[in-house]
């Protein structure tokens, strides 16, 4: 199975002039390729592939003399990535590739000839690299990833194979909804509670003061240089506390349960909102739902995530009835708790809407094990289902995906209420 440790690295002077070459020369080479595959594709209508361009190299070697100090399998492996890059926009998965900046986030692969010691990161034409090791990488290094941040920090990035096959995913187990918002960052089934932290809120004053002064200094002045690493560096601690903290509380909720449901939101699409556009992209939901997701797969348990229409606010989990005319108006935001017109139970908005998240995700799962064992047990196959996140005595609503479930409020650090009944 493939793993990933990143490590912080600490190289010293003649180290970083090196590894600034190495980082130059791939940011020119992807360059140059990129534009070369643009005017070879507006001239012939015929673009080129990855391998195509990995030919010139040893031409490119000859005209630029500087383009030798630089490791050979790195610069072959930019070539090889732009492909790759390619082939994601082809299949819609990524946007088309655009040049690189000296300003920016710096990179290098090596696909191989690194060593790995216990204080030290043995790298081609460069040498051993001060590291701080602290996780054991046992098994066969496929790729090492040398990057620098707009902080002067640099990292490694180890991508190895353990060896070991992958952990069958089994359903059997406590199982856990959650539902994410604005005012709480998760509102799980069982009644938990876990506050938005708002990190950039937090910081808010001190990076306004950076940027400020950073807009006064002279472009292209040593003093604006130093004023744009002191902006990055309050990024970069906005950055490391919200890791932190998704971190945390996506490891415990993967510890103390084995299915874990989650809905599938469209994150790009609320971001639109101009209203609460600020306070979507700093909470982090789509990193959150990652972590969860690949946490769970190496531990051998089961993520599952419901469809973004389902209703799950306005939904009775008791009785399944939907509040509103005909269940097809919205739950308004300003009502936390409301009661069911046909059982009388009285709900929690966010706890109820993690509860039938919950069921939700279960009757999938179990949905989907049948079909599997119906068609193994007839055509010897297994395969997964197609099946939509939704009840089938549940309507869906016509008006897209529901709003957020919570209102704007300054959060703290996180904290968890165990509510004494739902």
């Amino acid at each position: 199975m493939l793993k990933v440790v990143k490590v912080r690295l600490y190289p010293d002077i003649q180290q970083q002039q090196l590894l600034a070459q190495a980082f130059g020369s791939c940011r020119w080479l992807w360059n140059y390729c990129l534009n070369l595959m643009n005017q070879t594709y507006k001239e012939t209508g015929k673009g080129l592939s990855g391998y195509e361009v990995k030919k010139i190299i040893p031409e490119l070697k000859k005209e630029y003399e500087w383009l030798s100090q630089t490791y050979s399998q790195c610069l072959q492996q930019v070539c090889l990535n732009l492909g790759v890059a390619f082939n994601n926009f082809f299949e819609k998965r990524a946007q088309y590739p655009s040049f690189k900046s000296k300003h920016r986030k710096q990179s290098i692969q090596y696909p191989q000839n690194i060593k790995v010691n216990e204080t030290t990161l043995t790298v081609p034409k460069i040498g051993n690299i001060k590291a701080i090791i602290h996780r054991p990488i046992e098994g066969k290094i496929k790729t090492v990833t040398i990057s620098k941040n707009c902080s002067n920090q640099y990292f490694a990035a180890i991508l190895f194979d353990d060896g070991k096959d992958k952990l069958e995913q089994k359903i059997e187990g406590s199982a856990i909804g959650v539902d994410v918002g604005l005012t709480h960052f998760a509102v799980t089934s069982n009644g938990s509670k876990f506050d938005n932290p708002r990190f950039l809120t937090k910081h808010e004053k001190n990076l306004k003061q950076k940027q400020q002064q950073l807009s006064r200094k002279q472009k292209g002045s040593n003093n604006r240089n130093k004023a744009r690493i002191k902006v990055a560096r309050v990024h970069r601690k906005i950055t490391n506390c919200r890791e932190d903290f998704l971190h945390k509380l996506s490891r415990r909720i993967v510890n103390e349960n084995q299915v874990i449901v989650t809905e599938n939101l469209n994150i790009k699409g609320m971001i639109k909102n101009p209203c609460l556009a600020k306070a979507i992209a700093q909470v982090g939901w789509g990193m959150f739902c990652t972590m969860l997701k690949y946490k769970a797969e190496n531990e051998g348990k089961t993520y599952q995530e419901v469809d973004r229409f389902f209703p799950s606010s306005k939904t009775c989990h008791v009785c399944l009835n939907q509040v509103g005319a005909n269940g097809h108006s919205p739950l308004p935001l300003d009502i936390r708790h409301w009661t069911c017109e046909k059982c009388h139970t009285k709900h929690d908005r966010d706890i109820n809407a993690a509860i039938n998240i919950r069921d939700e995700g279960l009757r999938i799962l179990r949905l989907r094990s049948v079909q599997v064992f119906n068609l193994s047990a007839a055509e010897g196959l297994t395969s997964g289902t197609g099946d939509k996140a939704c009840r089938p005595d549940v309507s869906r609503s016509n008006r897209g995906r529901k709003k957020s479930t919570t209102e704007l409020s300054v959060g703290q650090e996180a904290y968890c209420v165990r509510e004494a009944s739902l």
